[in-house]
């Protein structure tokens, strides 16, 4: 193998030429078991939308499903039953980053920021995320950010601190940057159109471009997956083939360099189909009825 190819083999992940669908569900079922950093917690179940009121019997219920295989999990919203997500988390010794989610209803907001603060002096908050793409999605402005973000900095000093977006957004933004204790940044090659063959290589460049933005605070990934099927996005395709590499990928990477990840998803949630499409009912490790999918 020559050096220049033996780089890129490094830099785009695992080589699967080759591997047959059995091989690569055995490589996922592997690499699953040695654990993973972090997962992003699917509060909503079938039938189920942001508004409803989550059980905590129905929260125990998958955070038992996903208990064995990672160290932390990551919860949205601090009102309507998910406040219940760090606090079930604890009963089974995962650690939390827990999000206030910020829009355009500022009652809302108040709850949000209430609750996020209360579970923190509570002890169930590891690290606190006052918002999540909040300026991608344009709901508020940036002084009106950075003002929830020094409120809750100043409701709990002792608890680190920082905000959830796109990674360019930290570039963009810097004021919000120098405001975060860390930098939590959603990293997906899936949402820009990009090859999975080159998925890795592209992630590798958003989290150094999130790194410069921080300026020497730690970078988190916050969210980063890919869809099981769905139509394409460009030159991104939705496949059980293609989330399999991708996870694969991405846990190599992680375990290697010790990159912080929050895997997107746990569970398949279908109330997402409005968001994003027929792919957003499909981003998750198991499916809605809590069968592992691949």
């Amino acid at each position: 193998m020559s050096f220049r190819l033996g780089k890129y083999l490094a830099l785009s992940g695992i080589d699967y030429s080759g591997k047959s669908p059995e091989q690569l569900q055995s490589l996922f079922k592997q690499t699953l078991e040695e654990g993973m950093h972090g997962l992003c917690y699917s509060a909503y179940e079938e039938g189920q939308q942001p508004g409803d009121i989550l059980t905590i019997e129905q929260i125990r219920r998958r955070m038992a499903v996903i208990a064995p295989y990672t160290k932390w999990v990551r919860s949205f919203s601090c009102i309507e039953g998910n406040e219940l997500v760090p606090q079930v988390a604890r009963e089974f010794g995962i650690k939390t980053l827990v999000g206030a989610w910020l829009g355009k209803d500022k009652d809302l907001n108040e709850q949000e920021i209430a609750g996020l603060i209360q579970l923190a002096k509570q002890g169930y908050v590891d690290i606190a995320a006052v918002g999540n793409e909040v300026l991608y999605r344009k709901d508020l402005s940036e002084e009106e950010l950075l003002a929830y973000i020094q409120r809750v900095k100043n409701a709990i000093p002792e608890t680190t601190v920082g905000y959830v977006d796109a990674y360019y957004e930290f570039t963009d933004c810097p004021k919000i940057s120098e405001a975060c204790d860390v930098i939590l940044s959603n990293c997906y090659p899936f949402w820009e159109g990009c090859q999975i063959d080159y998925s890795l290589v592209y992630m590798k460049q958003m989290y150094q471009q999130a790194m410069l933005a921080a300026k020497g605070k730690k970078v988190i990934i916050t969210e980063t997956g890919w869809p099981s099927q769905g139509k394409n996005f460009e030159d991104a395709e939705p496949s059980m083939e293609n989330a399999i590499k991708y996870f694969l990928n991405t846990q190599q990477w992680s375990r290697e360099e010790n990159i912080e990840i929050f895997y997107f998803s746990s569970f398949d949630e279908s109330w997402k189909v409005g968001a994003e499409g027929d792919v957003g009912a499909y981003w998750g490790l198991w499916d809605m009825h809590h069968n592992l999918k691949f």
